[in-house]
């Protein structure tokens, strides 16, 4: 046991854990059919003696976990031995020295496995520095000053779009009511969507249950996932319209399954049931793609960013005028810090943020950022909703609370991503006892 102030980092433990989700296809979509969620699971160990740790994950979906968790495991050199004080006291530093490394980086830059793996464990350090702060990391964020906030951001690359005094101005124009913003979210919650009702996979009758359920929940929004075949998906928007009525939106996702024009026709064809947006319409990569379909399909709105790698694609996104919504994620890009640069370029080209929550502790991380956002950024919540799955929550210490189509504000301290270890234990791949007996 070490003192406070000489404490290190001990160890930086990978587990790749995974959930059978295919069985049911839960969470069934045009471009993964048949998925399992699964979760490369990182712990944070140091010598403090205070019994916190600092826990994190990188989502996937099967066997994309084994290079996920090679990964992230080729960070521990690079993490174990550094001081407690000196990573949890400029997270800002500690994300540059991991996203910059001279060789790991040379696989992206900044994209790919080792970015999300850097994402991974730059989120277990905010885990840990809030827990000993005593804070969730939402208010942990928010309770910062705009000058700490700053310096979280690297602002290379963004410098034509986003300076570091512009930032500043944002976070200064949103320090005002800071207090009561906290206490409305303590109240009341952060709004919330639900694609519960439409993974692909699932019955016109299981669709039309789940989707009365959400509106009786008070969600005034739900998802449903499409691209798979045109006339099944007329069929399905007419069974979750005729479901819902006309009051609630339904946003539908095509997870990069069209080019261009075949984006454009089939979303003409879904127009008269009401799309309120389009997700994924093709390659997250083709910034000038989802212009095109923008310009072309108003008032449908058209929404991307869960697969965007870094926060130079969202930039270009935003210069294009090419989305209407940005859709943050919590386990692909680089982490708190980087998400970070994301909210307050959205902020800056007035683009409201509703995030992707589709997988296993994607909901638990991702909330913290809406919050934040609320509270220190934006100031709003507007048009803006977090999106919620309703699986694999019991896994998790924190798991979210939804309460009246709203997220409920973590009190917990730390990021909500810490899973159970009888979880960790019963899914980890391939040992553990649910794998075993499907072996």
């Amino acid at each position: 046991m070490s003192s406070p102030a000489s404490a290190r980092i001990t160890a930086l433990d990978v587990l790749d854990v995974r959930f059978p989700t295919s069985e049911h296809l839960d969470g069934s979509d045009a471009m993964n059919p048949e998925p399992d969620y699964s979760a490369a699971y990182v712990v944070l160990r140091t010598d403090a003696g205070d019994g916190l740790e600092g826990h994190a994950l990188a989502f996937t979906t099967g066997r994309g976990n084994d290079v996920q968790a090679a990964a992230i495991a080729a960070l521990a050199p690079y993490v174990v031995g550094r001081s407690v004080e000196d990573v949890c006291g400029d997270l800002g530093s500690f994300s540059r020295s991991l996203v910059h490394d001279p060789q790991l980086r040379w696989l992206g830059p900044e994209k790919g496995a080792i970015h999300m793996a850097t994402g991974a464990v730059v989120n277990a350090a905010w885990d840990l520095a809030a827990k000993r702060a005593g804070r969730p990391v939402w208010q942990f964020l928010g309770e910062m000053s705009p000058e700490e906030l700053v310096a979280q951001v690297d602002f290379r690359w963004l410098s034509d779009a986003l300076t570091p005094e512009e930032a500043l101005d944002i976070l200064r124009r949103a320090e005002p009511g800071r207090q009561e913003r906290i206490a409305r979210l303590l109240e009341r919650g952060y709004p919330a969507y639900t694609t519960t009702p439409g993974w692909l996979g699932y019955s016109d009758e299981k669709l039309a249950r789940l989707a009365r359920e959400a509106v009786a929940d008070g969600f005034t929004q739900i998802k449903l996932k499409v691209g798979a075949d045109l006339e099944d998906d007329v069929r399905r928007m007419r069974v979750a319209r005729e479901a819902v009525g006309p009051d609630v939106r339904i946003a539908v996702d095509a997870n990069q399954r069209w080019d261009v024009a075949p984006a454009i026709d089939w979303m003409r064809t879904l127009a008269p049931y009401d799309p309120y947006w389009i997700e994924e319409p093709t390659s997250p990569d083709d910034i000038l793609g989802h212009a095109a379909v923008r310009k072309a399909l108003g008032p449908i709105k058209v929404a991307t960013g869960e697969h965007i790698a870094n926060r130079v694609v969202f930039k270009q996104l935003l210069q294009a005028g090419a989305v209407d919504i940005v859709q943050i994620d919590s386990a692909r890009v680089g982490g708190v810090n980087e998400n970070l640069a994301i909210l307050l370029l959205a902020a800056k080209f007035g683009v409201p943020v509703c995030p992707h929550a589709g997988g296993v502790g994607l909901c638990e991380m991702v909330q913290h950022l809406s919050m934040f956002d609320y509270v220190a950024v934006s100031g709003t919540t507007e048009d803006r909703v977090i999106e919620y799955v309703d699986h694999l929550h019991e896994h998790f210490v924190d798991p979210v609370r939804i309460a009246d189509g709203h997220y409920l504000a973590p009190t917990l301290p730390g990021l909500s991503a810490q899973m159970h270890p009888a979880s960790l234990k019963e899914y980890t791949y391939p040992d553990g006892p649910v794998w075993t007996a499907r072996v």
